[in-house]
């Protein structure tokens, strides 16, 4: 007589001897509950985002230098409040002295946390997936990135409008408005102030043709960002002319424009495979091998 509970030990002791003698023959994932399983051709067995997304979500190190950047956002502030001559936009080209401040920021992993999401690619196995990004937006759930609420409240105390140049698209404005709505940072209902991809015939990536448009109307006295295109246009290049572009602007970076840091995503990340988002995820990993520098 087979006990009780006897079938299911040899079945599982089976599986980890296949796993331990193949091992890429079988994947041994921990289901996620409430989450729909991934289809096994999408499973990843790399997770060289584990450790980013998780210094962004509890280390120390991440919240001081956050909170570090948007206190010195409010320091330079004050300095350009009170110099007409003063911007921070490289398309402020036309007379400026006169019009109303302002100051432009990112929204994702600059005033809003994405870390959430990108920790659901690591739980599912998965890279990048649009449908999962819009259903995260409309959850209106991104909590706000250390020291963005604090800087955001000083701004508007001192006059100054908030523009949030983001590279989500039209169709996600109006539960992004509604996120940063929920966390009492200002969202203008008079004005447009939050200026997305593929509205008003915005169709590119490149911020340059939206911080113009601010431009016009506005002094931009700050730039906030956690990517080289949310200050200067040409951030999509190689590895060695993104560095170039940026130490040719390495007066703004002392205090015209604030980088708020983001290890998990963005231009340096796909510079590193030629922005090519077609390749399979081995050769992406490939080009990732290839540009570590070794001894």
């Amino acid at each position: 007589m087979i006990r009780k509970g006897f079938i299911p030990a040899i079945v599982l002791t089976a599986a980890i001897v296949v796993a331990a003698v193949f091992p890429g023959c079988a994947v041994v994932r921990t289901p996620v509950p409430g989450h729909a399983e991934a289809p096994p051709a999408a499973l990843r067995d790399t997770h060289e985002m584990l450790d980013t997304v998780l210094w962004v979500q509890t280390s120390a190190e991440f919240r001081i230098l956050a909170k570090s950047a948007f206190a010195r956002a409010a320091a330079v502030l004050d300095a350009a409040l009170v110099d007409a001559g003063w911007t921070a936009a490289l398309e402020q080209t036309e007379p400026f002295e006169d019009l109303p401040p302002a100051v432009i920021l990112d929204i994702d992993e600059t005033v809003l946390d994405n870390s959430p999401f990108q920790g659901r690619l690591i739980a599912d196995r998965i890279v990048f997936d649009r449908a999962l990004w819009t259903e995260w937006t409309q959850r209106r759930a991104a909590p706000p990135i250390p020291g963005a609420p604090d800087f955001l409240a000083y701004a508007v105390a001192r006059g100054v409008t908030v523009f949030y140049v983001t590279n989500r698209d039209a169709s996600q404005e109006e539960d992004t408005r509604q996120n940063l709505l929920d966390l009492g940072l200002p969202v203008r209902r008079d004005i447009d102030n939050v200026l997305t991809r593929n509205e008003n015939g915005w169709t590119s990536a490149d911020k340059s043709e939206r911080r113009a448009h601010v431009c016009r109307d506005y002094r931009v006295l700050l730039l906030v960002g956690d990517d080289l295109g949310d200050f200067v246009s040409g951030a999509r290049d190689s590895l060695e002319k993104r560095t170039r572009l940026a130490d040719a602007h390495s007066a703004y970076w002392e205090d015209r424009w604030i980088l708020i840091p983001n290890p998990m995503y963005g231009s340096w990340e796909s510079a590193l495979y030629g922005f090519d988002s077609r390749l399979p995820e081995k050769a992406v990993l490939d080009a990732k091998f290839k540009a570590v520098k070794m001894f």
